[in-house]
């Protein structure tokens, strides 16, 4: 290292000027290979992703498909209690797949986790594809089977993604990239929203054009990395190096910042390992703070977030529609509602690192309280035929608008950050798993309870969980964004955390005492 070169490097530590003010050779190399690795971790993100459009395309196709499959002039029907199972029975399955999503993460990794979600999911599609036209007893089976297939995928996609994405990318990036998860299953409603409006009498098809895109979802994981944090909790050191090297875009061998990037993750991984006295369960890890406190905060979180209607908008959104007294036609209604998923994801990604996760959540649910009381008033004092008439349509893209702010979007990117790296595998899959298991509870009684309370108390019951969900973020939800995963984890343990600038003069002295010995 040339002596200008430490100039700088010292200049950094002691908040002096170094004596040229031209920037070093040195400099503008950290420079590009920053902005280099930060493309890599874009794109690898975004490809592992990809994965997830198939799983929100799941999600809001009973949306497009209940009506023609209840519709007593078609050729086969649904009754109205086999149509609700149709609804909900993804539901049911999606926690198991949360549950296996945390198995397969943690025993296989988090790529081989994404050839199997893709398979699966073209195994569901295919049944669809090609279900009876004649018998209403085999149709209901063959959607049951594929729909009972698809939730498992929905249930295993909610995480590997979002913890890769997590696990590759910088503190800076982290909070956009985490939030793809939810932008890809959005882009997969919006896909099947629009599908079923443009196919409105075959839905058969539709499920066609999905397994076909699954397959070239399926295709694009070959060339990604497997995560160098997994790599290294196996003791794979070679591969995890040449990995991180990857995702870092640095080629030099025994470079000095993936040796301490690698050194760094093998003693969190030591020290978890250290604190488990021996080969304790995973119920025993559960015991610890760092694990409990925050696997306690993500399934309230949860809770809130299928409680509050949100789930059954996206998945009965062309009925909810009616309902709601939204005057056009409700599969374009569902159309819009995916739009402005989309929008407001993407919106979300820039909000979720300028302003972090408490403010857009608390945002969030008062926007929400706001528009289910909305909603109640409009059921109350029906406006449709009048002047008046647009105002649900409004207030039901404005919920899913707010929504997606927080409660929608966030206990999903959230679920990636705040476990530690030796079971954050199996404590997401937990998570997911209470989640979806509330979504089945909410997706499977939504019927009854208007037929029982009405449209209004139904509004008027999501929006008073919205207002406690407000009071949940403000006292319990902790906020991530700028900390690192091990700043994460030790403010669950109860450790003070290092601050941006301390830990930006470790790395700094880490980085000359390396070049020094070179």
């Amino acid at each position: 290292m040339s002596g200008k070169d430490t100039a700088e490097v010292e200049a950094a530590l002691t908040g002096k000027q170094p004596q040229s003010p031209s920037k070093s050779p040195t400099h503008a190399v950290l420079t590009q290979l920053t902005r280099r690795a930060a493309i890599v971790q874009i794109v690898t993100a975004v490809v592992a992703n990809i994965t997830i459009i198939s799983s929100g395309m799941g999600i809001g196709f009973p949306s497009i498909a209940m009506i023609e499959l209840t519709n007593s002039t078609t050729s086969v029907v649904l009754t109205e209690s086999d149509a609700t199972w149709f609804a909900s029975i993804t539901s049911i399955m999606c926690p198991f797949g949360g549950l296996l999503s945390g198995y397969l993460l943690d025993k296989v990794g988090r790529k081989k986790t994404l050839y199997f979600i893709n398979i699966i999911s073209i195994v569901s599609w295919a049944i669809m594809s090609f279900a009876s036209r004649t018998d209403s007893a085999t149709l209901f089976i063959q959607l049951i089977v594929a729909r009972i297939i698809i939730g498992i995928a929905i249930g295993l996609s909610s995480t590997p993604a979002s913890v890769y994405a997590a696990e590759v990318a910088h503190p800076n990036l982290r909070g956009r990239l985490t939030l793809l998860t939810a932008f890809c299953t959005a882009i997969g409603m919006l896909s099947i929203y629009t599908l079923g409006y443009v196919f409105k009498n075959d839905w058969r098809f539709v499920c066609m054009i999905c397994g076909i895109f699954t397959v070239v979802s399926l295709l694009t994981v070959i060339p990604l990395p497997e995560s160098p944090s997994w790599l290294v909790s196996k003791k794979r050191m070679p591969k995890a190096e040449r990995c991180l090297k990857v995702v870092r875009a640095i080629k030099e061998e025994n470079h000095p910042e993936i040796r301490a990037e690698l050194e760094a993750l093998d003693d969190n991984i030591a020290r978890f390992r250290s604190a488990q006295d021996g080969k304790k369960s995973k119920l025993d890890q559960l015991k610890k703070p760092e694990v409990y406190k925050p696997l306690a905060i993500m399934c309230t979180f949860f809770f809130f977030q299928q409680f509050t209607g949100i789930f059954v908008i996206i998945v009965y959104a062309a009925s909810f529609s009616i309902e709601a007294g939204v005057a056009i036609d409700p599969f374009l209604s569902a159309v819009f509602v995916g739009l402005t998923r989309v929008v407001t994801t993407v919106l979300m990604s820039f909000i979720s690192d300028k302003f972090g996760r408490r403010p857009p959540a608390l945002f969030s649910g008062f926007g929400m309280a706001s528009c289910m009381f909305g909603l109640a008033v409009c059921a109350i004092h029906p406006v449709k035929g009048t002047s008046l008439s647009w105002i649900p349509t409004v207030l039901l893209v404005a919920f899913i608008f707010t929504a997606t702010l927080g409660f929608l979007t966030l206990p999903f990117s959230m679920n990636a950050e705040v476990y530690p790296t030796k079971i954050r595998g199996f404590a997401s899959g937990l998570t997911i798993f209470f989640g979806y298991t509330m979504s089945f509870i909410i997706l499977k009684i939504y019927p009854s309870l208007v037929e029982t309370i009405g449209n209004s108390n139904v509004f008027i019951l999501f929006g008073c969980l919205s207002m406690l969900g407000i009071a949940f973020v403000y006292f319990f939800l902790p906020e991530t964004k700028g900390r690192t995963l091990e700043d994460i984890e030790s403010h669950f343990r109860g450790k003070k955390q290092s601050s941006p600038d301390s830990r930006q003069e470790v790395e700094m002295k880490t980085m000359l005492k390396a070049n020094e010995a070179a």
